[in-house]
């Protein structure tokens, strides 16, 4: 892309990196909370399904102001992990956290929704031929619901790499280092004649959101198209 700056390709991967590690981290626990939500019958279930979606709720900067809390050098969780030497606060790996913050409810719901769709009859006919609830799910679940978990992904990513409000806050808007395409963006539009800047990233944030949803949709097809065969 000859006709982006440094900065703003630097911007452009940034992004790329942090919403490819905010969705691939979150989808292992993402299909596990969906799958609690959706089969699980236990106390505190009401509770837990608040507190996965709350990030939808809250405004985003809270979301961030409360990561920022927790995480922080000087946070119950952050202090704890800066004595190992992980640090999330004004890195790209806390702006990766709080874009799968952000982008978590969208992927569980979705995920969530595939897995309410499985006729239960099915898993229950493999478990009385012996299964048990890790084969079930492996051989039976799991791929009914891919095109679910395809679907949870792609809004994950999509989610990801628009996030702002939440990452700005924790992590600011540091060149080279938290800047991301929405954050590059909004500090274009503070200076002026920056707004060839703004159009051009404008504009990638576009087709890359488009290409992730059109790959999605084509690899969901086929995926349900197998599904049909077996």
């Amino acid at each position: 892309m000859g006709w982006l700056g440094p900065a703003e390709w630097q911007a452009v991967t940034l992004s790329l990196r942090v919403a490819l590690w905010a969705t691939a981290v979150s989808l292992p626990p993402g299909i596990l909370v969906a799958h609690l939500l959706a089969r699980g019958r236990f106390p505190g279930r009401g509770l837990l399904n608040g507190l996965v979606h709350l990030p939808l709720i809250l405004p985003p900067v809270v979301t961030g102001y409360l990561l920022l809390l927790a995480f922080g050098t000087r946070g119950p969780v952050g202090g704890l992990l800066a004595e190992a030497g992980i640090v999330f606060a004004f890195r790209w790996t806390g702006a990766a956290l709080a874009a799968g913050v952000m982008a978590f409810p969208l992927m569980v719901r979705a995920i969530r929704l595939s897995i309410e769709a499985v006729d239960p009859r099915l898993e229950a006919a493999a478990a009385t031929l012996g299964a048990g609830r890790a084969a079930v799910f492996l051989t039976v679940t799991l791929p009914l619901i891919l095109p679910g978990i395809l679907a949870g992904a792609i809004l994950a990513f999509a989610k990801a790499m628009g996030e702002f409000g939440a990452t700005i806050t924790f992590v600011a808007s540091i060149p080279g280092q938290t800047r991301t395409v929405p954050s590059a963006i909004y500090a274009a539009l503070q200076v002026p004649g920056g707004e060839g800047t703004a159009l051009r990233l404008v504009a990638v944030a576009v087709a890359v959101a488009l290409a992730a949803l059109g790959l999605s949709e084509l690899v969901a097809r086929g995926v349900a198209r197998r599904i049909g065969r077996t």
